[in-house]
C-alpha cells in the first residue's frame, strides 16, 4: 500500500523545509546577525552534526515505541522549531531551537521507512523508498524556494513561519492517517549492531559519506555562491532553486525505477554530477543560460543523493534495515557537516568561486569507494565458490 509511502514523504517535506530552508536565506541571516556567512552556516552544519553523532543510538532507543507516536512526536518539535525560529531570537537561541529536532530526525525518517516497506509490496521496496525521500524533491521545487522567495519580497522570519505551517500539515495528515503500529517483535541492539562488523557494510558507509560531502560542500551555500560567482539577486536564486527541484522530482521518481534494476549503476550514474557539474559552472561563466541549464542538471543528478545513498548501504545490511536506514541519514548529515564546514572555509578563504571544485574531491573519494565495494564482494563470491 502507497498510501502509508507519501504520508512518509510528506513528513519528510516537513523535515527537509526546516533543515535545508535555511539554505536560501543564509546571506540575509548573516546579515541580520552581523556574523560572517561560514558562521551562519553553523545553522545547517551544527543541524546535520547532532544527526550524525546520536541518529543511531536515538533510532535504537526509539526501535520498541509505537511507530506512529514516534512520528508525531518527532513532527511535533519540527513544528516548535519553526514556530520560535520565526521570532527571530538571539542568534545562540537560534542555533540551540535549531538543533533540537536534529535528534529525531533520522528516528523520522527510519520510522517512516520501514512503516511504507512493511505494509506495502516486498517487489516494490524501492520504488516505496523513492517516494518516501521523494519529500525531498517536493520541498526542493515548493516549499524551499517558496520559503526564499517570501523572503526575498519581506524578511527571513517569514521562511521559518513557512517551516512550522508544513509541520503543522504534516502532523495533522499523520495523526489522522495512519493507524497506530505498535512493534510486535523488537530486535536486539546486538542483532542490529552486527552489521557494523560488516566490511562492504562500512565501505558503503564511507561512500555515503563522501558522496553527501560532495554534493553540500557547494549547495551549502548556493544561494551565496549564486550571488557572488552568478551575480543573480535573491528573487532570482529563488527561481533557480524552483528549477533545481522540479527536475528534482524528477529524478527521484527515476532513480526509484532505476534502483528496482540495479542499484550500483544507479548510484555511480547520480554520483557522476559531483565531477561532471563543478566543470559545468566553471565554463558556464557569466552565460544566464548555460547556468541555468547547469542548475537543472545539478538538481537532476543531486536530489535523489540521500535515497541512493541509503539504498546503497541498505543493500548490504538487509537484516537491520531501520539500524542501517538511521546510520545511513546519519553519515550522510555527517556528510552535510563535512561539506559545508569545509565548503564555508573555502569561501572565506579563497573565494566562492572555488567551492565546486571541493564538490569533485569528495566525488572522487565516493566513487573510490564504490570501487572498493565491488573488489571485496568479488572476494567475498571468491572464497565462497573455494568453500
Amino acid at each position: 500500500m502507497k498510501k502509508y509511502a507519501y504520508i512518509g514523504a510528506l513528513g519528510f517535506l516537513a523535515i527537509i523545509t526546516t533543515e535545508f530552508g535555511i539554505i536560501g536565506i543564509l546571506p540575509q541571516v548573516a546579515e541580520h546577525y552581523h556574523i560572517s556567512i561560514d558562521k551562519a552556516g553553523y545553522l545547517l552544519s551544527a543541524f546535520a552534526l547532532v544527526i550524525a553523532l546520536t541518529g543511531p543510538f536515538m533510532t535504537l532507543l526509539a526501535s520498541g515505541f509505537d511507530r506512529k507516536k514516534v512520528m508525531l512526536t518527532a513532527i511535533t518539535i519540527f513544528l516548535v522549531t519553526g514556530l520560535v525560529s520565526s521570532l527571530a531570537p538571539p542568534f545562540w537561541l537560534l542555533l540551540i531551537v535549531r538543533v533540537l529536532p536534529a535528534f529525531l530526525q533520522p528516528v523520522y525518517i527510519a520510522t517512516a521507512l520501514s512503516v511504507a516497506i512493511l505494509q506495502g509490496n516486498k517487489k516494490q521496496e524501492n520504488e516505496l523508498m523513492s517516494i518516501v525521500f521523494s519529500g525531498v524533491a517536493i520541498a526542493m521545487v515548493t516549499t524551499v524556494p517558496f520559503a526564499t522567495y517570501i523572503a526575498s519580497l519581506s524578511s527571513w522570519k517569514y521562511s521559518f513561519t513557512i517551516q512550522a505551517i508544513v509541520s503543522l500539515i504534516a502532523l495533522c495528515a499523520i495523526y489522522m492517517t495512519i493507524p497506530s503500529l505498535p512493534v510486535k517483535e523488537k530486535k536486539s541492539f546486538g542483532s542490529q549492531l552486527k552489521i557494523l562488523t560488516k566490511p562492504i557494510f562500512l565501505v558503503s558507509t564511507a561512500m555515503n559519506f563522501f558522496m553527501i560531502a560532495a554534493w553540500f560542500s557547494t549547495y551549502s551555500y548556493f544561494a551565496e555562491y549564486l550571488n557572488k560567482a552568478k551575480a543573480m539577486d535573491g528573487t532570482m536564486v529563488s527561481y533557480m532553486l524552483f528549477v533545481f527541484g522540479i527536475i528534482g522530482v524528477i529524478a527521484n521518481w527515476a532513480a526509484g525505477k532505476m534502483l528496482n534494476r540495479n542499484i550500483t549503476f544507479t548510484t555511480i550514474f547520480f554520483l557522476s554530477g559531483t565531477l561532471i557539474i563543478p566543470l559545468l559552472l566553471n565554463f558556464s561563466g557569466g552565460n544566464t543560460f548555460a547556468t541555468i541549464c547547469t542548475i537543472a542538471l545539478w538538481g537532476f543528478l543531486y536530489s535523489p543523493s540521500f535515497l541512493n545513498a541509503s539504498t546503497y548501504m541498505i543493500s548490504s545490511a538487509p537484516e537491520a534495515l531501520e539500524f542501517a536506514n538511521s546510520l545511513a541519514t546519519s553519515f550522510g548529515n555527517l556528510g552535510v557537516t563535512l561539506g559545508t564546514t569545509v565548503g564555508g572555509w573555502i569561501i572565506v578563504s579563497k573565494g566562492v568561486e572555488f567551492s565546486p571544485w571541493l564538490t569533485m574531491l569528495f566525488g572522487c573519494l565516493a566513487f573510490l569507494m564504490i570501487a572498493l565495494r565491488q573488489f571485496l564482494e568479488k572476494r567475498t563470491i571468491t572464497k565462497q565458490q573455494e568453500c
